[in-house]
């Protein structure tokens, strides 16, 4: 399925949470028909808690509870929008259906983890066991029956959130014989105090990142398919080698603010190795801040368009093209008053949002964006080494890093490319897509993604990654090594310093970007704004996100979206052998979409917003 444009239409989908409440037809149909005329092309159903003093939904997963989900997208699909579903209770998968022996599990023995917040409360179900593929064969054969007549019809998405199982000394059957196999030696002796001894503990982590491709993200799209639905992931916050799981789904999913709209480039870089066309985002999470449950979080309710437009734009320039809003609660009556339902952790959607009548315009605006981005596939010149190495050497993030999704350098909440790349528009790129690389015709080919130059600046280098380092320079690979790498892990490989030695050596490799490569960055100027390129036919489409939107971090400061004033860049474009100079003018909260083309003079393409209210679109 590389390749297949999943959400063809562009319009943003909202997650629709669905809390263990009465659910009636009426205000199923009526929550939808408000969306498909407030411009939203898909809802995706997220079950989760109940609600105190309000009646109880169906048993999870009974047969009533499969004829509301099958209703529900049948609607869906009489007014003409998606429907997809999180393939189970909450985060990650777990709840009544997992058995003791498919649970999660530790070195110490069951994980004591267990889903909090979930449709089964008061019951708190056990978490399922990640890293085997059989558990995860039976976990779906189970929720696959129970959505079987809602998979039937149009095409939806199975979704899974972001990794939140546990990994401190996450283990399962046959792990301990695997690892000796592998490395030569017993981990058990050492899992006690793992974190005393990095190289052991990295040499762990290496074959954890293994499982956990193997045993969950690959086999769930496998498994997706098998039920006639695709997969839509956040991969995120998973202990593996991000780029091989975003690449194993077939929709990577990012996520902001509680991740920064930088790492959205990670999932839009497996994407584009791996030949996907669309690059999702959970956008508007948490924007201001994160309080635990009850909530409310900070200014919810109170939210800002421009703030919501600001952070749309960013993670447009860092590869994203569809949106999903977070999101909508299912509400306990057709129209919603002022006791309406609230989940705790986002920006509220719904007829009663603080900013409905700005939503329809700021759907189009999106819808209009995504659309264009969506066409053709990326461009980049740098293949820029995503150092995997360097992060699980490393044990926690300082706690003034630590933030409600980041505890681990691993995670990569604060990994950013190099500002010397920044008008090459790099992409991430690790062992397995070099493995996979070839150069020639001066061109490092990936599938059908080429780039001319290999940047890596990290201090471990497995030796696997070496290898295939050294092979594509020895080919002619242009490679800007920035520092000579270590090898991490426990088992020292011989001739490893020769060979970075002989890397080092060649004419082709070098310490500083201009003497590794001669080529010009597509873009260059001052204080060039964040950007992403797409080859679109003979052409190029660049889209600009306004210069205020580089430096969004969480939380986003309330009205942010205030300092985005008028902006002038001045930026040259080098490509297809000619040279362009060219002004780019902001708006205020303005961004812009440039088209290139090798015949034709550069125009703008008109995609002004400004935030204000709107009636309802008549579709």
């Amino acid at each position: 399925m590389s390749g297949e444009l999943f959400y063809p239409d562009s319009r943003p989908w909202t997650r629709w949470w669905w809390f263990n409440i009465e659910l009636k037809d009426e205000v199923i149909r009526s929550q939808l028909d408000w969306l498909e005329a407030n411009g939203f092309g898909g809802v995706e159903l997220a079950f989760v808690y109940p609600l105190p003093g309000q009646k109880r939904g169906p048993e999870w997963l009974s047969r009533e509870w499969s004829d509301k989900v099958a209703l529900t997208k049948r609607y869906c699909d009489n007014i003409g929008i998606g429907c997809d579903f999180t393939f189970g209770t909450l985060w990650p998968f777990g709840g009544s259906l997992v058995e003791e022996r498919d649970s999660s599990q530790t070195f110490e023995g069951a994980s004591r983890q267990r889903l909090g917040r979930s449709w089964e409360l008061p019951l708190e179900g056990r978490i399922l066991n990640h890293l085997d593929k059989q558990v995860l064969r039976r976990y779906s054969e189970k929720m696959g029956a129970a959505l079987a007549k809602a998979l039937q019809g149009s095409r939806s998405a199975l979704f899974c959130d972001s990794w939140e199982v546990e990994t401190e000394g996450l283990w399962t059957a046959g792990f301990g014989e695997a690892f000796h196999d592998r490395f030569g030696y017993d981990v058990r002796e050492y899992m006690p105090r793992l974190d005393e001894h990095p190289d052991v503990r990295y040499d762990y982590r290496k074959l954890v990142a293994e499982y956990v491709l193997e045993g969950f993200y690959r086999p769930f799209t496998e498994v997706s398919h098998r039920l006639n639905a695709f997969t839509r992931v956040q991969c995120h916050g998973a202990p593996t080698d991000l780029l091989s799981a975003y690449a194993a789904v077939d929709v990577p999913e990012s996520e902001a603010i509680l991740f920064d709209p930088e790492y959205s480039r990670i999932p839009a870089s497996a994407a584009a190795l791996s030949g996907k066309a669309v690059v999702s985002a959970e956008a508007f999470t948490c924007l201001y801040g994160w309080n635990p449950y009850p909530g409310p979080g900070p200014h919810q309710g109170e939210e800002r368009v421009a703030d919501m437009k600001l952070l749309a734009d960013a993670l447009f320039a860092n590869g994203v093209n569809h949106i999903f809003w977070h999101g909508m609660p299912y509400q306990a009556q057709a129209q919603a008053g002022s006791k309406a339902n609230r989940f705790y952790a986002t920006v509220h959607v719904g007829p009663d949002s603080g900013f409905a009548a700005e939503i329809p315009r700021l759907n189009q605006y999106m819808e209009r964006v995504c659309g264009q981005m969506k066409q053709g596939r990326p461009f980049s010149s740098v293949a820029l080494y995503l150092p995997h190495e360097d992060q699980w050497m490393r044990g926690e993030l300082p706690s003034e890093l630590q933030k409600p999704s980041a505890k681990y350098h691993w995670e990569m909440h604060y990994l950013r490319p190099p500002r010397e790349l920044a008008g090459y528009q790099p992409l991430w790129i690790s062992t397995p897509f070099l493995r996979q690389a070839r150069f020639e015709d001066g061109l490092l080919r990936v599938g059908a993604t080429e780039l001319s130059l290999l940047y890596v600046d990290c201090e471990w280098l497995d030796a696997d990654a070496l290898n295939e380092i050294l092979r594509l320079a020895k080919a002619g690979l242009p490679v800007c090594l920035k520092q000579k790498p270590s090898q991490p892990g426990r088992n020292k490989t011989d001739g490893y310093a020769q060979q970075v030695a002989e890397l080092a050596s060649l004419s082709n490799v070098a310490s500083e970007l201009g003497k590794a490569s001669s080529r010009p960055p597509l873009l260059s100027g001052v204080d060039v704004p964040d950007f992403w390129c797409r080859t679109v036919d003979e052409g190029l489409r660049i889209f600009f996100s306004h210069p205020e939107s580089r430096v969004l971090t969480y939380p986003m400061r309330y009205g942010q979206a205030d300092a985005a004033g008028v902006a002038e860049r001045q930026v040259r474009i080098e490509w297809d052998g000619r040279v362009r100079d060219l002004g780019l003018e902001f708006g205020r909260s303005q961004s812009l979409l440039l088209e290139v083309s090798r015949s034709a003079a550069a125009r703008f393409v008109d995609i002004s917003h400004e935030p204000g209210p709107a009636a309802a679109i008549d579709r």
